[in-house]
């Protein structure tokens, strides 16, 4: 009964959301911004009740869910780490940094976030700071000169912050 009453309520915060924004097709990337910020990603059923709605056709949804890189349809952790491995990154030892974090949360190149949902690592082609390189963004703050036990730190830090 309990998971009614979330569904209930997901579904009331969405209403929320198409409400501001006037049930506007036109209005379809905000939305789904508003309710990927609202879950951290876009759940199916979600989008079809979005799609639904607004009118249009949940493949319409879907291929403007699918075509902006910011949108997931996977959930994402609570804190999301990005770690650049662009060229001025990768010479200045990304790689190492990498393999680290995704020792540290058992993650690889395929499985991305934690099975309890605290982190997202993700690499990226390049975050625009080649002169700090390597470079992570952990919850948009950015982290220069990155070394993988520097790394381990920032990470260690958090699940202690979580675990307080």
């Amino acid at each position: 009964m309990s998971n009614d009453n979330t569904a209930a309520r997901s579904f009331t915060k969405v209403l929320e959301i198409l409400e501001e924004h006037d049930f506007d097709e036109h209005r379809i990337v905000s939305i789904l911004q508003a309710v990927q910020a609202e879950y951290r990603y876009l759940p199916q059923e979600v989008l079809t009740f979005v799609a639904t709605s607004l009118k249009v056709s949940p493949a319409r949804l879907y291929g403007v869910a699918t075509f902006y890189s910011h949108f997931s349809l996977e959930p994402k952790g609570k804190h999301i780490i990005k770690m650049c491995d662009g060229t001025a990154c990768h010479v200045r030892g990304s790689k190492a940094v990498i393999d680290a974090v995704r020792e540290k949360l058992g993650l690889s190149e395929t499985k991305i976030t934690t099975n309890d949902l605290m982190f997202t690592f993700e690499t990226v082609a390049c975050l625009g700071a080649c002169g700090l390189a390597p470079v992570m963004v952990i919850d948009e703050e950015v982290h220069g000169m990155m070394t993988p036990e520097e790394a381990i730190k920032l990470i260690d830090a958090i699940m202690e912050s979580e675990n307080a």
